[in-house]
Formats: structure tokens, C-alpha cells, sequence
């Protein structure tokens, strides 16, 4: 059994979704009366109702688009906060442009949890790699290492030679960030023939290759990976076990059909949508735009809460056919309206100068195709060929949308 960071990584299924529902409401209850786009966004919800999954299903989602569109000077976080710009910790420009809150409660981020599984402990000195610098990237990992007892460099990116002298005279013994930085580091020691003592990394931001991975095994490093976002902070991580990646205890993850809030079954690749127990600014259903899915089993570590495979793609796969954006809630409601097909899938490719659309349909119905393809004007504005497929033939990868054209 691992060395748990708290009580509630032990909870049985049952416990944890009663006391995260629980604590939804409670958070909600609280923060409506203050957040006007929060209360317009869950507009006639019955907060009492909202006992289970099945209940946070039936909410709308909520998108980064809806986020940018809120967002203005005279509301600068879209009525999603609980509190008004001037009394939070920091406040943050994302790309996009997109504004998001910090506070300075403990652990704010909730990624002290993610370095506690990673091996970080009381007396470790973390040379902080991520930026500092409007982004909540450095500020979030800041706050984890206050968490568990940790001392930080706060070094940020660049001036590697800089980074070098740091981590060998303060006595660096652990990294958070980008999962290459690290690389031109111990790249940059090797160079000048300083030794580091850096043996655990926490990363984040970017893909940890299998290749650069086993590089830092070979040299002695234990490394790690969380999936965190500015706007909801930690959503999941690896633990001792490295097996996918654990639910956050202070997150509520679905996985859902692209283009819809329609959960789907452990398995199935879709998007992730969060909701935050964060009194704060407690995002409801936010879609991330990340593909995953869901794992079978609790992980070898110990932690009972359900495991993603990690990052699988993005969510958002609008395409322009014949100068016609083809999206995925346009392939969505065609599902919909043949609910005995199995999955359908746009194909975009190039014929004689060109686009073609083929809509493939898993479908042991020989007269399915011909309907189908008889609704395509109607459901995505445009004509196409309907390929009738086996049943289970078609990918499991999330894609709706598959664009085949050469751009080069």
C-alpha cells in the first residue's frame, strides 16, 4: 500500500461521489448568489437534485469559448468567480486571451497531491522551471511544494548556464517542468562538468516521449507527469505505479462525446470535462478540448479513485469542407438521429482538385447508408458518400472528424 497523502485517496467509489456531491452543492450554494455568470449558467439547476453523475450529466457544459465570451472589463472573469478580481492572490493571462483567478488558500491548485506521488518530500529543493510570468504555471507548482514542506528555486526558463550553478550550489534534489527543459539542463551540467543531485522531476505542459523518459532513467531520475490546466488546476496524475494517470480528489471528471455533454462508458476515448470543488471559482462542466478515457480497476498504487490514459488528442476537430465548417456537434445530432448506428466517422480527402466527404457508419444495416447519406444536407449542410462499415470496425480514438488531406 503506498504512503497516502491524505484520507481521501482511500475512499471506496461510493463514499467519495457522495462526499463530492455533497460538496458541490455546498459550494454552489455559496457561490451563485455572488457569481452571476456562474448562476446563469446553471440557471433553473435544482442544487438539491445534484446527488449524482447521472444529475451533473443533465448540466450544461461549459467551454473555453464561453469563458473568452464572458470575460470583459466590466466583468474580467465572466461572473464565474465567487469573488471580485481584487480579492484573489494573482491574476492570470492565458493564450486566448483568457483570465484566470489564483488564491492563496493552501495548495490552491491542489498539486501538492501530484508531488507527494511523485516522491517529493519535506526537505526537498525543487528547481521550479515553469514560467513565473502571467501564465499560473509557476505559481501553481510554487504553491504544491508550500504544500508539502518543499523549498523552491523559483528559476522559470531560460539562462541555463544560470539554472546549472542554482541547482549545484543550493543543492537542487528535484525539477518541476516542461518535460524537456530538464534535458538541456543536465545537458548544459554535462557540458561544464558540474554534477547535479536532481533525482526526482515532476512534469507537465508538453509529452514525456517514451525515449526522453528512459533518458532520464538512465541517469538515475524518477519522473513523473499530472495533466493541470490554468483554469482548473490539477485534473490527474502519476503516481509509484506509473499506470495512467489518477482522478484528482478535488476534481469530478467525465468523459464525454465531442461535440456533446453526453458521458460515455469506461473505454471510450472522448473529452474530458472537469468540475472543481474549488469555493473559489468552481467551474461547472468545463470542457477541457483534451481527448481521453477512462481505465479500468484502481491503480497497483493503492489510490481507489479512477484512472485516464493520460492525453490522447484534441477534442475540437471542425473542419472546413467545400468552404463549409464541418463540426462535431453537426456529426453529433446525425448520430442522434440514427441511434442504432454504431459510430460514425467524417472522412475528408482530395479528388481531382477537390474535397470529398465520406461519412463512414458502423452498421450491419444494408438500407442504413442510404438514409443516412439522405440526411447529410439536412445535418451537415453538405452532400457526401455514406460508407457502411462493420460493427466496431472504426477506431476508438474519439475522432469524429478525420481530415486526410495533404497540406504539404
Amino acid at each position: 500500500m503506498t504512503d497516502h497523502y491524505d484520507s481521501l485517496e482511500r475512499r471506496s467509489a461510493e463514499q467519495r461521489e457522495t462526499e463530492q456531491f455533497a460538496e458541490l452543492r455546498d459550494i454552489l450554494a455559496a457561490a451563485l448568489p455572488r457569481a452571476s455568470g456562474l448562476a446563469a449558467h446553471l440557471e433553473g439547476v435544482d442544487l438539491a437534485a445534484l446527488t449524482d453523475r447521472a444529475a451533473l450529466a443533465a448540466l450544461p457544459v461549459l467551454r473555453k469559448t464561453d469563458l473568452a465570451d464572458r470575460q470583459t472589463a466590466a466583468d474580467p472573469l465572466g461572473g464565474l468567480a465567487a469573488h471580485a478580481p481584487g480579492a484573489f492572490r494573482h491574476l492570470f493571462m492565458s493564450p486566448g486571451p483568457i483570465f484566470e483567478p489564483g488564491g492563496s488558500g493552501r495548495d490552491w491548485w491542489r498539486l501538492g497531491r501530484f508531488l507527494h506521488a511523485a516522491g517529493f518530500r519535506e526537505g526537498d529543493i525543487i528547481q521550479n522551471c515553469f514560467s513565473y510570468h502571467l501564465t499560473p504555471a509557476g505559481h501553481m507548482f510554487d504553491s504544491a511544494a508550500a504544500a508539502i514542506g518543499a523549498a523552491v528555486i523559483p528559476a522559470g526558463i531560460g539562462q541555463t548556464e544560470q539554472q546549472v550553478a542554482a541547482a549545484a550550489h543550493l543543492g537542487a534534489t528535484a525539477y518541476a517542468g516542461t518535460p524537456d527543459y530538464l534535458k538541456t539542463i543536465l545537458e548544459k551540467a554535462d557540458e561544464l562538468g558540474v554534477p547535479l543531485k536532481i533525482a526526482r522531476a515532476a512534469v507537465s505542459g508538453g509529452a514525456l516521449f517514451p525515449s526522453l523518459k528512459a533518458f532520464y532513467e538512465d541517469r538515475g531520475i524518477a519522473v513523473r507527469q499530472c495533466y493541470a490546466t490554468a483554469d482548473v488546476g490539477n485534473i490527474a496524475y502519476e503516481s509509484e505505479a506509473a499506470e495512467g494517470m489518477i482522478i484528482d480528489e478535488g476534481a469530478i471528471v467525465e468523459i464525454v462525446r465531442p461535440g456533446t455533454g453526453e458521458p460515455l462508458p469506461e473505454g471510450e476515448v472522448g473529452e474530458v470535462v472537469v468540475t472543481t470543488l474549488n469555493p473559489d471559482y468552481p467551474l461547472v462542466r468545463f470542457a477541457t478540448g483534451d481527448m481521453s478515457a477512462i481505465m479500468p480497476c484502481q491503480s497497483p498504487c493503492g489510490r481507489t479513485n479512477a484512472r485516464i490514459r493520460g492525453w490522447l488528442g484534441r477534442a475540437d476537430q471542425t473542419t472546413k469542407v467545400k468552404g463549409m465548417f464541418v463540426r462535431p456537434e453537426q456529426v453529433a445530432a446525425l448520430a442522434a438521429r440514427f441511434p442504432e448506428a454504431g459510430r460514425i466517422r467524417v472522412v475528408v480527402t482530395r479528388a481531382n482538385e477537390a474535397d470529398v466527404m465520406t461519412v463512414k457508419v458502423e452498421t450491419g444495416d444494408a438500407g442504413m447508408a442510404g438514409a443516412l447519406e439522405a440526411a447529410l444536407p439536412d445535418m451537415l449542410k453538405l452532400k457526401g458518400v455514406v460508407e457502411a462499415v462493420a460493427p466496431g470496425s472504426l477506431p476508438n480514438d474519439g475522432k469524429v472528424i478525420e481530415d486526410l488531406r495533404d497540406y504539404d
